[in-house]
């Protein structure tokens, strides 16, 4: 079987509190409300693909506890392969802490655990590949590489914000960065000289941009929205154009998708249990 989108997965039990402002170090601030969602950059991705109608599969790392079985659970009831899921018993499932202000914005504390310790030796077929940074790097090299002999296209959310091996970078074929992880990564010309064939950059409530090789660009403005929650919206903003690109769209029209998808997403809670 081929897949549309293959996620190389991060998974993370998001611990979400609503407080009115950041807090002060030493401070205590009463929370508003408290709630555990599914998570990790490489999930949300993975659910927008597949609430987009693409068939998907995951590649992550799960803990054997309680929040590793939470992801079996989500992955299962939104349809995506997890055939290829590893489990330990030596770390702890991945955690996200995060506090949600009152003007939508928010701040995150990540607790890798047994994200850290995906490695990979084969990858099933899928027309799209996508992985972020919130996995290890060798683990995305591998699997890109694997992807570019076997003719996927591969797309890279450079988040959390880090320096990128050159390596790496040849086996991007878009790469889906914000303003803040652009800042650590080579000029855009550097970028296309390595091999990457296209540059999405998000702007959040400004919309996104499109840079080519050629020197062409085009920039599309948010759609306007209510901004409740900010979390996961970049995350659904990949799943949406890997979708797009999976089924055939010009990266131009996947752009415009997946733009909507963010802004969107910016509105409500990216995952919704039914």
């Amino acid at each position: 079987m081929v897949f549309d989108v293959l996620c190389i997965a991060s998974w993370n039990a998001d611990l979400i509190s609503r407080v009115p402002r950041p807090i002060a170090r030493g401070e205590t601030l009463h929370a508003s409300a408290f709630e555990i969602l599914p998570g990790g950059k490489g999930s949300n991705a993975a659910i927008a693909c597949a609430r987009q109608g693409a068939r998907v599969a995951v590649v992550a790392r799960i803990g054997d506890d309680a929040f590793g079985r939470m992801a079996l659970e989500v992955w299962k009831r939104e349809g995506i392969d997890t055939t290829h899921i590893q489990t330990t018993r030596e770390q702890p499932s991945g955690v996200a802490q995060i506090l949600v202000y009152d003007d939508g914005d928010n701040s995150i504390a990540v607790a890798a655990g047994a994200n850290a310790g995906l490695s990979i030796s084969t990858i099933p077929d899928a027309k799209v590949v996508v992985s972020s940074c919130e996995v290890p790097l060798e683990a995305t090299r591998t699997a890109f590489a694997l992807a570019r002999k076997a003719g996927a296209t591969t797309v890279l959310n450079p988040a959390p914000a880090r320096e990128l091996p050159a390596e790496l970078i040849a086996l991007c074929d878009v790469l889906v960065p914000n303003e803040t992880e652009l800042a650590l990564l080579p000029e855009v010309k550097r970028l296309f000289a390595a091999g990457v064939k296209a540059m999405v950059i998000t702007l959040g409530a400004r919309g996104c941009r499109l840079l080519r090789p050629n020197g062409t660009s085009l920039e599309l403005p948010a759609h306007p929205v209510k901004v409740v929650d900010t979390v996961g919206a970049g995350d659904t903003f990949v799943g949406a154009l890997a979708a797009a690109l999976a089924r055939g769209d010009a990266l131009e029209r996947a752009l415009a998708w997946a733009n909507a998808a963010g802004s969107w997403a910016r509105n409500a809670r990216h995952y919704h249990p039914p």
